[in-house]
């Protein structure tokens, strides 16, 4: 699965399961520490308004604190409608992902910030599916495509706060399970 058809797939699961949460789920808790779902989707919107900005080449200074603090106002579905569109489109326009992007730990390869964005909209449609108490059976080839990609990085990840230390799982669990253990979560 090449990145941008990972990226379609993500988003689509996690956007299926925003559009699934009812009224009074806003307030439950995620597999994310410290998060309820209203958090939760706080967090991926304010990263899906960040990206148009980042893949135009806008720095961090330029951006500023403008996605920072509560960006669902008063409708959470509303306002991942507008900037997971807007994403999507940000990601889709040509050549957007053939150079560099600024992110917090410097100038990354756009191409690898789509990866972990894709990454960021999986474990999150579970982890949106596992607080909502919906289904969190992601795509097959999303989970290895994504689990394929993320492997070999874990280990430099730890201790900088992206994901919890992984979780020990059978070598028989399925690669759905294997992806989430492997981000800190227990399937």
């Amino acid at each position: 699965m090449d990145l941008l058809d990972a990226f379609d797939t993500a988003w689509s699961e996690f956007d299926r399961r925003v559009h699934r949460i009812g009224e009074d789920q806003w307030d439950q808790p995620t597999p994310c520490t410290d998060w309820t779902v209203r958090d939760l989707v706080n967090h991926l919107v304010s990263e899906h308004l960040w990206a148009p900005w980042l893949l135009r080449g806008a720095t961090l200074e330029e951006v500023g604190d403008r996605f920072d603090g509560d960006v669902l106002g008063g409708d959470g579905v509303e306002a991942w409608e507008r900037a997971g569109a807007e994403s999507h489109a940000a990601f889709h326009r040509p050549e957007a992902l053939n150079g560099q992007v600024h992110t917090s730990g410097g100038l990354s390869a756009t191409d690898e910030y789509g990866w972990q964005m894709t990454t960021d909209l999986t474990v999150h449609a579970w982890d949106l599916a596992r607080g909502t108490g919906g289904d969190d059976a992601l795509d097959e080839d999303l989970a290895a495509a994504v689990h394929a990609h993320v492997e070999p990085q874990v280990d430099s990840w730890q201790g900088a706060g992206v994901f919890d230390p992984p979780v020990q799982v059978p070598e028989t669990a399925t690669t759905q399970d294997k992806l989430v253990a492997l981000l800190g979560r227990r399937p």
